[in-house]
């Protein structure tokens, strides 16, 4: 087992997860890792090679919501087979971190970004892209999947170093313990800091929106040009997907990154957590309200919307909270009530079947 892990350090294998399988189960099958998430298959990795994979039957059959299907940086158990150049995956191991958002559109859904991630860049551009309501919702949804959020400040070389200090002051208002570095593709200023931050072993994980420079950082990261970049629209300041799917890409440094298509949609919900982590602030004045249910809307004796009156609290942030505990609370019951009508259905099913063998 020693040179298996050995193999799986090199894609950052934690001695932990050794902890959660049984020995009897190792014995049957390997350990690997997903590194590229396709449309009805799979690429794991064990270490040394890279192999296309699909699912075993029961993961699929008894699968009840994306969460249950393998993401990119999963670790799995897996058969190889025809000299390791096939494999099936049978089981999805503990996650010690998983990062979603929900579904874009109407759909109620979980959609899976990636597992196992260390630390997340929270990739925003210095020019019109920056937005810290924007940048609030990446960080509820970071800290919701118990990952270090770090903010990467990209396009530096747009702004006089003035302007990118005061930038860098208005997030620290909001987040005094952030790591913020600011950089530029352009002229590689602050690719050293970027670099600097990682290490090897651990897995980082790009975000933010389409032409923001995430795809081009990859690139600068391996040292050439092996991803596709596009263009930002001049006339409305909005990039275009680059990257297409997540993949896990191994840097000569010994880190793992994962670069992930733009999301222009950051729905969340069931992210009680990020919200306490994201807003603490507004979670300690909430302590000293009146009522200990008070929602901050109007009740008497909020310290939370006294807070916004004296201009402790800014008014932008305080309405950026509510507006994303509603949409959480929404998404949520609706949800459950998606499940619940699932359920429903699957057991009208399975009594038509039973009458009609009967």
């Amino acid at each position: 087992m020693n040179n298996i892990a050995n193999n799986l350090d090199k894609i950052g294998f934690g001695k932990w997860l050794l902890e959660t399988v049984p020995s009897e189960i190792l014995e049957q099958f390997d350990i690997a890792r997903v590194v590229a998430v396709h449309r009805d298959s799979y690429t794991i990795s064990n270490g040394e090679i890279d192999v296309l994979a699909e699912l075993v039957g029961k993961i699929i059959f008894s699968a009840s919501s994306p969460v249950d299907y393998p993401a990119v940086g999963d670790w799995v158990l897996a058969n190889f087979y025809d000299e390791n150049t096939f494999a099936i995956i049978h089981e999805i191991l503990v996650r010690k971190s998983l990062l979603k958002r929900k579904t874009p559109g109407k759909k109620v859904d979980f959609q899976l970004i990636a597992a196992n991630i260390d630390v997340a860049f929270i990739v925003q551009s210095l020019d019109e892209n920056f937005n810290l309501r924007r940048l609030e919702r990446y960080l509820v949804m970071v800290n919701e999947g118990n990952i270090q959020p770090i903010i990467l400040l990209s396009k530096s070389d747009l702004l006089a170093g003035e302007d990118i200090v005061n930038i860098i002051n208005e997030i620290h208002k909001i987040m005094p313990s952030l790591q913020v570095v600011p950089f530029s593709n352009e002229n590689e200023s602050g690719l050293d800091n970027v670099k600097g931050i990682m290490q090897s072993g651990l897995t980082y994980c790009l975000l933010g929106s389409s032409g923001v420079g995430k795809t081009t950082l990859v690139n600068n990261l391996i040292g050439e040009s092996i991803y596709k970049t596009k263009t930002v629209s001049r006339k409305e300041s909005k990039g275009r997907h680059a990257t297409t799917h997540r993949q896990l890409i191994k840097l000569d440094s010994g880190a793992m990154i994962v670069d992930t298509p733009g999301m222009r949609e950051l729905g969340n919900f069931s992210v009680a957590t990020g919200l306490d982590e994201t807003f603490s602030e507004i979670i300690t004045l909430s302590e000293k309200c009146r009522f200990s249910d008070c929602t901050h809307t109007g009740e008497k004796g909020c310290a939370v919307m006294d807070a916004v009156g004296k201009g402790q609290l800014s008014d932008e942030r305080y309405q950026n909270y509510l507006k994303m505990t509603k949409e959480s609370t929404y998404n949520e019951m609706s949800y459950l009530e998606k499940r619940k009508k699932d359920k429903q259905f699957g057991k009208l099913i399975k009594t038509v079947l039973k009458h009609q063998k009967s």
